[in-house]
């Protein structure tokens, strides 16, 4: 299984970009992991509904080919940990390729985004910075991988 997590912009706190390295490479021993980082393509004076809508474009582009569609979204599914486990299962035996999880901008996600979703997640009814966002579902989807896998990472 592939796990498909397009950035908008890069990360740019370095402490950030560090954890999110960590756990991509200690993911990456379970799952194929992409993170591609998409250039913003808008002028910081747009309306926040434009920019939300040229960030839709470019995030759907990039899920357009996967086969599970995930977003990021406070009023989402929030599963613990064991259950998140058991969706990664659940994907894997209905053979899914790739898992594209989209993480909205600093404005959140545009309305087509969460339309075409297969499922909306939440990590936290807290509020957190998309950029750590990054971070946050990297280390749940490695503890997810590690509870699969009966390691002691979850204890």
């Amino acid at each position: 299984m592939k796990l498909l997590i397009p950035f908008l912009g890069k990360t740019r706190e370095s402490y950030l970009d560090a954890g999110i390295r960590d756990y991509a490479g200690r993911l990456s021993r379970f799952a194929a992991v992409e993170l591609p980082v998409l250039r913003e393509r808008h002028n910081r004076k747009d309306a926040d509904e434009a920019i939300k809508l040229a960030e839709a474009g470019q995030l759907l582009e990039q899920a357009r080919g996967a086969t599970i569609r995930v977003v990021l979204d406070p009023r989402g599914r929030a599963p613990d940990s064991e259950e998140l486990a058991a969706m990664l299962t659940k994907w894997e035996e209905q053979g899914a390729a790739t898992v594209c999880f989209l993480i909205g901008g600093h404005l959140g996600l545009h309305s087509s985004v969460l339309e075409q979703a297969n499922l909306r997640l939440s990590l936290s009814r807290l509020t957190f910075t998309h950029e750590m966002t990054r971070l946050i579902l990297l280390e749940q989807l490695y503890r997810a991988w590690t509870i699969k896998a009966g390691h002691n990472y979850h204890k």
